[in-house]
């Protein structure tokens, strides 16, 4: 959606997990080469060395493109024979990479082999994409063996509305004796975060709510309709549309769970989430962990609600201490805070294209191919 509101003609070429979305898109052609499993790495691979056997043919209807975006590192592995289809190394690729996956955080064998190999799949890319300063600092930089220029592109909300709407937002402070109303909203898959959401709701006895919207992940909540029947003042309201829901759903909430022990101590260390922007610009206080990247964010502008730990007792202790003054207070510095800081329009959309039209400077910036991975960042 970036990329065409920024100018760009797309094709997508890439591995399918659930229902393909942009099937009703008639102006993008979409090039299913495979398709892979939630968690299953071996999988995974062995469907990337099926499509490298595949992939002359998969793509020869498509286009030249002008550049080749490949997000994450089983589609940087296709990107280079994706280039040698259309041209070679006239084709600039561009690696964006939105999760460093543990097992490239390994010191032992699996690690070193899979750095290795992202060093040398990265060889002829021309520019490293990432959603947060975290993930050069502690991984690119340190442990990576690639070296690229960054683009930074955080999870900001697009929001291509040429009337913005209501900003700064309204403050919701609730009335006397209704609770506090935490939203979990995206990918649903810290089991952590339930157990700890779910024991603090219990042990505030009505004062907190805990609201969950998105999808849940079956790996990690196999027995997710259990969970929550035995959740009292926890409650799930299925998934939503991103991004005409968000201001509905974010506008019932007071405050948004930005927190994610999903890889703690590694990615979710470095990581800024979806749900930190979405909630910010709908007037969502953020809880964010202090010491994670999301904390630092926050901590620099004077923003959120920051916690030292997070457990059941100290989220309790927390917010028995909260005063509908106090929660005012933090909702005016956020609601004093920049829009774009949040969001993004039609004029970040052209400057992106713009900057990834620049790494091919003697082809019209016409035509980028995405070759998308259907792993997600955290939402």
């Amino acid at each position: 959606m970036m990329l065409k509101a920024g100018g760009a003609r797309i094709a997508v070429a890439g591995f399918q997990r659930d229902a393909n979305l942009l099937a009703g898109d008639p102006e993008v052609p979409v090039v299913t080469i495979g398709r892979t499993a939630d968690g299953r790495l071996g999988q995974r691979l062995s469907s990337v060395l099926k499509a490298r056997l595949s992939l002359r043919r998969q793509l020869a209807g498509l286009p030249r493109p002008d550049v080749i975006l490949a997000r994450n590192l089983e589609m940087l592995a296709l990107a280079g024979q994706a280039a040698s289809v259309f041209g070679g190394g006239r084709v600039p690729i561009v690696y964006e990479a939105l999760d460093i996956h543990r097992l490239m955080l390994d010191d032992g064998i699996k690690g070193r082999l899979l750095r290795a190999a992202e060093g040398y799949l990265a060889r002829n890319s021309r520019l490293l994409a990432t959603s947060s300063p975290a993930f050069v600092q502690h991984y690119f930089e340190r442990r990576s063996s690639v070296r690229l220029p960054v683009l930074l592109l955080e999870n900001k909300v697009l929001d291509l509305n040429p009337d913005p709407g209501l900003w700064p937002p309204i403050p919701r402070p609730g009335r006397q004796g209704e609770p506090w109303r935490i939203g979990w909203f995206g990918a649903i898959r810290c089991r952590k975060s339930f157990d700890i959401l779910s024991r603090f709701a219990r042990e505030m006895d009505g004062q907190v709510e805990i609201i969950i919207r998105g999808r849940v992940s079956p790996r990690e909540f196999p027995n997710f309709d259990a969970l929550l029947a035995d959740a009292p003042h926890v409650s799930f309201g299925g998934s939503y549309r991103n991004p005409e829901d968000l201001a509905t759903i974010y506008g019932e909430v007071q405050f948004v769970w930005a927190i994610d022990f999903f890889e703690e101590g590694l990615n979710s260390e470095w990581l800024l989430p979806n749900r930190l922007y979405e909630g910010a610009l709908h007037g969502a206080v953020p809880i964010a962990l202090s010491t994670t990247e999301t904390g630092h964010f926050l901590a620099q502008r004077n923003l959120g609600l920051l916690l030292a730990s997070v457990d059941p007792q100290s989220l309790q202790e927390r917010f028995k201490q909260l005063s509908s003054d106090d929660y005012l207070q933090l909702f005016a510095r956020l609601a004093d805070s920049k829009r774009s800081q949040w969001a993004i329009g039609e004029a970040e959309c052209r400057a992106l294209v713009a900057r990834l039209a620049g790494l091919a400077p003697h082809v019209a910036p016409a035509a980028a191919l995405h070759i998308p991975s259907p792993q997600q960042s955290e939402g």
